[in-house]
């Protein structure tokens, strides 16, 4: 007799391979309260503020939730479209591609969003209902930061802890020295270069986190620099034609210098007068990209005295972008996939 569970389960449906992309997350509208809804749920995380919890409830509920909401919601205002925050525009379009790319594989594909919704919660349940009995996870950050990719394992750990039914779980890490994601990014600076010209000097910035997690033992800044490394090597620049630096600090505290803002400021009078600015730690484009890098940081180095600045635009859904990440996905799932054609051939 054929048994269906109490929650929808089917005992006797065949085992099916996944995999579940995700990313940092976005609110569900541009205004105010839905900026609340979601700077409460990401700035609680004690992975993204690593303050003791009853000092940050003060700071978090009595002063930043009353201030920066409102002024969050003008930026994401800025662009936003009918469709949505461009995050989750892009986050499903990789998606739809990927499950494109990855037909012959028999996978089932979805995204969730580590704060915010689709949450990794309501996903999992729902892949779980589709069969899925073996998980590859692959978090959208190229580069590991516990701040990022651990906090989503703690999700999908806290998850796990309320099923009866644990899938077997593959979790990516990183992927910021892949060969097809490093070709991926010095690719589209390429064809950026040949569509509007090239720029006295090309700057990477990434997501910054506190100097104090890198003394701590985090890889991001390392891994940060192998990518850029990486990319310009394979671009042919030499150490003078490139740099590295971290934007969007919040706070007090030290961060991972150099400051994207504060060397933006200060190049004009080293002679630097066109940029052409990239971000590699982003896999789409967002907030912090589009009007972080694209307009704040823009007027930042024309007002300074700068000629011309341009910002390259994240892989997003580009076919370059789709195919590194399904190499990256089958490197994961291995022998759980249907076929073995067209997989990637393991890293060395």
């Amino acid at each position: 007799m054929k048994y269906i569970g109490t929650q929808g389960f089917d005992h006797e449906q065949p085992a099916r391979s996944g995999l579940l992309i995700t990313n940092l997350g976005t609110p569900d509208a541009p205004d105010k309260a839905a900026l609340k809804r979601y700077l409460r749920e990401f700035l609680w995380d004690p992975r993204v503020v690593e303050v003791p919890r009853p000092l940050w409830w003060l700071i978090l509920n009595l002063v930043i939730l009353n201030v920066r909401p409102a002024r969050s919601a003008r930026a994401y205002r800025t662009v936003w479209s009918e469709a949505g925050s461009p995050l989750l525009v892009h986050t499903r379009a990789q998606r739809d591609a990927l499950r494109a790319a990855l037909a012959g594989q028999d996978v089932v594909v979805e995204f969730a969003m580590r704060y915010g919704k689709p949450s990794i919660p309501a996903v999992l349940q729902s892949m779980a209902e589709q069969g899925v009995r073996r998980l590859v996870v692959l978090p959208l950050y190229p580069q590991y930061s516990a701040a990022t990719t651990a906090s989503t394992f703690d999700r999908l750990a806290e998850d796990f802890t309320r099923r009866r039914w644990l899938p077997e779980l593959r979790f990516v890490t990183h992927y910021h020295d892949h060969p097809a994601y490093v070709a991926a990014i010095a690719d589209s600076i390429e064809a950026h270069r040949q569509a509007h010209g090239g720029a006295d000097l090309l700057l990477f910035s990434y997501h910054g986190v506190p100097q104090r997690y890198l003394d701590e033992g985090d890889p991001y800044h390392c891994e940060c620099l192998k990518t850029s490394r990486l990319v310009a090597e394979r671009l042919g620049l030499t150490e003078e034609e490139y740099r590295v630096c971290f934007q969007s600090r919040f706070g007090r505290e030290e961060w991972l210098k150099p400051y994207t803002d504060e060397t933006l400021k200060g190049l004009p009078a080293e002679g630097v007068r066109s940029v052409q600015v990239v971000c590699p730690g982003f896999a789409a484009d967002c907030l912090e990209t589009l009007e972080e890098i694209g307009v704040e940081n823009r007027d930042y180095f024309l007002h300074a005295g700068g000629e011309h600045y341009q910002y390259i635009p994240c892989l997003n859904s580009s076919a370059a972008h789709i195919d590194a990440l399904r190499q990256v996905a089958l490197d994961a799932l291995g022998d759980w996939v249907a076929s073995p054609v067209g997989r990637a051939s393991p890293r060395p």
